[in-house]
């Protein structure tokens, strides 16, 4: 190809034809969710959350208190499931419509 021309692949996902540079950035991208707080906030991994409403915990038996600080959340690859550590409680996963971005 000589400089000017750029290349395209097909999009099998569209069925339309993408700039190369396009599709390396859907590549890039793919298989990533956006995890969203109760008011919209993207969240990350390490991020720290406060929960916006009572929680019951199943299994352990005690409420976390809304206002109740979560640090370093590790996202789960689900739209809404955050994986956090609390003291005296393994395994706590949260749903992320009840938390909201420190």
């Amino acid at each position: 190809m000589s400089g000017g021309e750029e290349e395209f692949v097909y999009d099998e996902a569209t069925g339309e034809w993408i700039s190369a540079a396009e599709a390396a950035e859907k590549a890039k991208t793919a298989g990533q969710v956006e995890v969203r707080d109760s008011v919209g906030n993207l969240l990350a991994d390490g991020d720290k959350v406060v929960l916006v409403k009572d929680l019951k915990v199943k299994g352990a038996g005690q409420t976390l208190k809304r206002g109740t600080v979560i640090p370093s959340i590790r996202l789960t690859g689900d739209d809404q499931e955050i994986d956090c550590r609390y003291e005296g409680i393994k395994g706590l996963v949260l749903r992320a419509e009840f938390v909201k971005k420190a």
